[in-house]
This record gives structure tokens, sequence and C-alpha cells, in this order.
């Protein structure tokens, strides 16, 4: 008989799928860690009793000494879960200027990207808990990030699904079977990484402090601020089919006034958006680069234009603010 626990995790993924295509896979992608193990045995149980193609992708990084065995270990268990095709792709992580977090990120996803291609799969299974939303909201709170990093990990995002978003942590790894052995990850409880600092010391300490339930009230907080990013997101979309003007040889110009009469939260999220079709890299373009900007429209003294990353130069002329090439 289930226990409650894997019936949990089994009812979050059957949810997470209902609705797509039943004639094309289904993968799970797998690090061979208790929560991604617990979402593919549930995916596994679903594949038997649904008579539905699911398959599982571990991708092993090669950052550390043994990976490559973990990465096959992880591929049996897939197997033994019932998932077919399985397959291990291993990956070369690049330089990509996001740290060694963000660059591992980068390739994994580049490799699930291609897997999900090669099987023509309907969606991709991540394992992501409550528990890591709670981390992500609390690591934006400390950057001072805006509202749509603090509104954390979508549940769908393309072809990617989170199931387990609103399970716990604990109650993914009590999902395992019990001869199950999963791998913990040593860069997990490494007090260098400021994810492990949040998980080991901060979490731990707001609990005693505040009571317990403070991941689910992140986690919950971070669905509302994430409602909220994507309505004003829509509007900022819809705005600046009406504020372009005059554009020629590639340079974006939004009229001013226009621009003016929005409210910040809107108009902000239009710069940004000009900024990064002008050119600049989204992961270089920063708040303070787009207060800058924004003191052009809404603190107009005169003052020269702005250098941004890419290199782009934001100007105003006039009535219009221009977003051109640094020359």
């Amino acid at each position: 008989m289930a226990s409650q626990e894997q019936l949990t995790v089994r009812r979050a993924v059957r949810d997470a799928i209902a609705g797509l295509d039943a004639a094309r896979v289904v993968l799970a992608a797998c690090s061979g860690g208790a929560d991604s193990l617990a979402l593919a045995a549930a995916l596994g149980w679903i594949r038997q009793r649904d008579v539905r193609p699911a398959g599982g992708v571990v991708v092993d990084h090669g950052l550390q000494p043994g990976s490559a065995e973990r990465a096959r270990e992880a591929a049996v268990l897939l197997t033994r879960f019932g998932l077919d095709p399985v397959e291990v792709v291993h990956v070369r992580v690049k330089e990509r200027g996001h740290g060694p977090e963000g660059n591992a990120r980068a390739a994994r996803y580049d490799a699930l990207d291609a897997a999900a291609d090669r099987h023509a799969a309907s969606a991709v299974l991540l394992g992501h808990t409550r528990d890591d939303q709670a981390e992500n909201v609390l690591l934006g709170l400390a950057r001072g990030s805006g509202p749509r990093s603090l509104g954390g990990m979508p549940a769908v995002s393309g072809r990617y699904r989170r199931p387990l978003l609103g399970v716990s942590r604990a109650t993914a790894r009590a999902a395992l079977p019990p001869d199950v052995k999963p791998w913990e990850d040593p860069h997990n409880a490494d007090p260098a990484f400021a994810r492990a600092r949040v998980r080991h010391r901060v979490l731990p300490v707001l609990e005693a402090e505040l009571g317990p339930g403070v991941a689910e009230a992140l986690s919950r907080t971070a669905a509302l601020l994430r409602a909220d990013a994507d309505a004003l997101d829509a509007w900022a979309d819809q705005a600046m089919s009406t504020l372009r003007v005059d554009q020629h040889d590639g340079d974006i110009a939004l009229d001013i006034p226009s621009l003016a009469e929005l409210p910040e939260a809107v108009r902000t999220r239009a710069i940004r958006r000009a900024a990064i079709e002008a050119g600049c890299p989204s992961t270089d373009l920063t708040a303070a680069h787009v207060a800058a900007v924004d003191a052009l429209i809404s603190q107009w003294h005169g003052q020269r234009g702005i250098d941004l990353p890419g290199p782009v130069r934001a100007a105003r002329s006039g009535r219009v603010l221009r977003f051109e090439p640094s020359r």
C-alpha cells in the first residue's frame, strides 16, 4: 500500500501533466537527489497505470569526482521505476559569466532542451519543491530583487513543469521507496554557497523564532507576487505597441509623454524591454540602470544620456527616449 507521502507526490505529478498530449513522452529530469528521484518514481508509477509514455534524463555536469558513476546509478533507478526511455547526458560546463551555479544551470537546461527535442517530449518535469521556492524568495530579498525574482520559480514555463512546488522537501524524501538511497550533493551543505546557508542556517532560525510554516508562507508569497508581476508585464507589453515612434537603423525610440503617463512599475518594465531589444544583455541590465534611464523621463533637468551594457546608450531628445548603440 502506498504511503500518504507517495500519494501526495503522485497526485501532484498527475495534476501537472493532465491535459498534455497522452501520445507524447513526458521526461523527468533527475539528478539522483531525493526530490528528483521521488518525482521520477511517481512518474514511473503513473506511466504504468495510465499507459502513457514517460522517460527520464540524467544530466552529468562532470564537476565532481565520481559524477559519471552516480549518473549511471540514477539511470538504473529510473529504469527500475518503470521509465522508458532513460538516458544519461554528459555535459561540459562552460564559463558564461553567471558564476559556478549559473554556468552549470545553463548547461543543464541546454542538455534538457536537446533531450526534449530528440524525444519530441511534451514536457520536462523538474523536482523543485516548496522549500526550494522559499529559499529562492529569501535569496531574492537579500539581493534586493524585484517582484519578478521574488515571485520565484513558475509551476509552468514553456515545456518545463514543476509538479512539486506545493510539496515539502520532507514529503518528497519520505515518498521514496525504502530501499532507494538518494545522492546527497555536498554542495547543498557547503556554507560557501549562499543557498546552502539559507537552507541550513537561515530557514531553521526563522522556523524556530517565528514558528513552523515559514517555508509554506514564503512559497505562497511567491505565488502572489508572480501573479502581480505577470499582470504588470502584460500591461507593459500592451503599452509598448503605442510607445514606439520613428524607429530607424535598429534604434528603439519611445514617446516620452506617453511613458510619463504610465505608472512607474509599468514604465520601468517598458524601459527594460526597450533596452534589451536594443541589445542590452538581460543578465547585465540592473535595476540601477533602469532607474537611471527612468530619471530621463521623471526627473529631467537636461542630463546627458546613460551608458548601458551591450554597449547601448539611452538618451533623451525632445519628446523621444532613444536607445542606440554606443559610439
